[in-house]
């Protein structure tokens, strides 16, 4: 699997959970700064699936 592809997944999945604690009411403050870290993680976790194997 892509990396783009991993990651327009992983955003479409921020997104609605985004979305979700809008609509729960949720301070924005908290959605940006819970929505950075899940992004990194989401970040790293694509590098890390979709990076090619060492031939060593």
């Amino acid at each position: 699997m892509s990396f783009a592809i991993y990651m327009v997944g992983f955003l479409m999945f921020l997104g609605g959970v985004v979305w979700g604690a809008v609509v729960a009411g949720v301070p924005h403050l908290y959605i940006g700064i819970g929505s950075l870290i899940v992004l990194g993680i989401g970040i790293f976790s694509a590098v890390g699936r979709t990076r090619s194997k060492d031939a060593s």
